[in-house]
């Protein structure tokens, strides 16, 4: 039995604590946000009601409720709740936690939950100690992850297990939080007064991280000016929030998922002929540290790829911008961008040339060896003529009309078997491009 002391002890620990570890839902009631992964009728829900849980993976940015799901599950499971965290944990550790699930189900028939935080930390090593447990149900994994598991988590462990992604928190359900932490007894209990403004700014810089929300609502709160009078709420205005967070904090890593989505979303803005969706996306970038070089590669391979011989000039701006971001950098390189992200938004579209080539390398590499036409080959070495090497060739500067109508692609092939011009731009206009002569090319993950 705990002492008093230990009682007192852990009470000031409570305490003590950040206010977002203070605020921590403890039951599924209290757990706001996040419908579709474990709002009411949802699989993840009713498995954790029914204490009935199989292997599964929570997927998301920090501050969305992956490590809080996990701590609701261990007050409401009748298994044995074991954690351990990929942080500070080794094989050993594992297999230490696998033996005690091995000996409490032969004991007592209980089954054993395990958490396993930042799952794509552990090495494939370590996963792969992880997987027979799964396999043979000693163990019911459940693990948290800021990376996509897809990724990151072996094959294998994925297969035996679901994986939910929690998305950022939306506003409303970030103001809650905020409003919560203003009023419990748990948190701030009434202690400050929280205006309108001070509010909207919380959940703005937040960006759906409530981990953000509530650290800055502290910071701001123990920023705040003493009360006229004893016993009267501190009052958080804007500018102690500001104070407290002078920069909006955004989720963005440079190798991971949301890198990926939003140089994705960036290409394909471009690519859309939004310049202000191009801009966005580019400025999410800056903001988030991204290498500019990085972006400028994007940027120049998009001027082939997607505006092509429409506007041959296009490139040339691109490659201006790899120029700028190797030898001029952040800050002043943004403006290099900028302009060329707007050129290439606004510019006629043709990925005729992409097209072009990727028919003809399925062609070379599926396609029957093609000899090249004698009149085609090297004929400049002496006896190369007596074996009808470049015998026939017309030279196109003396007889245009003939040069053009002469044959230039092995037997077996026909013009526009692999070009076929689009009708924007330069390119419609220089080649007659008809509109139903254009193929789309899908769009793949960029």
């Amino acid at each position: 039995m705990d002492s008093l002391f230990d009682e007192q002890a852990d009470r000031a620990r409570d305490q003590s604590a950040p206010l977002a570890v203070r605020m921590r839902p403890r039951s599924l009631d209290e757990f706001v946000g996040q419908q579709a992964a474990v709002g009411p009728g949802t699989l993840l829900r009713s498995a954790i009601e029914r204490d009935d849980l199989s292997p599964f993976i929570l997927y998301g940015p920090p501050g969305t409720g992956k490590t809080t799901l996990a701590r609701i599950i261990a007050g409401a499971t009748r298994a044995y709740f074991a954690e351990v965290s990929a942080v500070t944990s080794g094989v050993a550790d594992i297999r230490a936690a696998i033996e005690g699930a091995r000996h409490r189900l032969g004991e007592s028939g209980q089954r054993t939950i395990l958490f396993v935080d930042e799952i794509h930390r552990f090495s494939k090593s370590q996963q792969d100690a992880l997987l027979h447990a799964v396999e043979d149900n000693l163990v019911v994994l459940v693990g948290a992850t800021t990376e996509n598991p897809f990724f990151e988590v072996n094959a294998p462990l994925i297969s035996r297990s679901r994986v939910i992604e929690l998305t950022p928190l939306a506003d409303d359900a970030i103001r809650e939080i905020v409003r919560r932490a203003v009023h419990d007894e748990r948190g701030l209990g009434g202690t400050v007064e929280l205006d309108g403004p001070a509010e909207d700014a919380l959940v703005t810089l937040a960006g759906g991280d409530a981990r953000v929300a509530l650290a800055t609502l502290e910071f701001a709160a123990a920023g705040a000016e003493a009360p006229a009078s004893e016993g009267a709420p501190r009052k958080v205005d804007l500018e102690a929030v500001r104070a407290a967070v002078p920069t909006r904090t955004l989720s963005y890593d440079k190798t991971g998922d949301v890198h990926y989505d939003v140089i994705s979303a960036f290409i394909k803005s471009m690519r859309g002929s939004d310049p202000d969706a191009a801009v966005y996306w580019l400025a999410r970038m800056i903001h988030g540290g991204e290498d500019p070089k990085f972006i400028a590669r994007r940027i120049l391979i998009f001027a082939s790829e997607d505006v092509g011989n429409a506007d041959p000039r296009a490139l040339l701006v691109a490659h201006a911008a790899v120029k700028a971001a190797e030898f001029v950098g952040w800050p002043e390189c943004r403006i290099n961008l900028v302009q060329a992200a707007i050129y290439m938004a606004l510019a006629p579209k043709s990925n005729a040339s992409i097209i072009a080539i990727d028919r003809a390398l399925a062609e070379v590499r599926e396609g029957p060896a093609r000899a090249v036409p004698n009149h085609l080959r090297d004929g400049h070495y002496p006896g190369a003529k007596p074996l009808g090497r470049g015998v026939g060739y017309v030279y196109p500067h003396d007889r245009p009309a003939e040069g053009r109508a002469q044959q230039y692609l092995p037997d077996g092939i026909e013009r526009g078997a692999f070009w076929r011009p689009g009708h924007a731009g330069a390119e419609g206009h220089a080649a007659g491009g008809n509109p139903e002569d254009t193929e789309e090319r899908p769009s793949g993950r960029r």
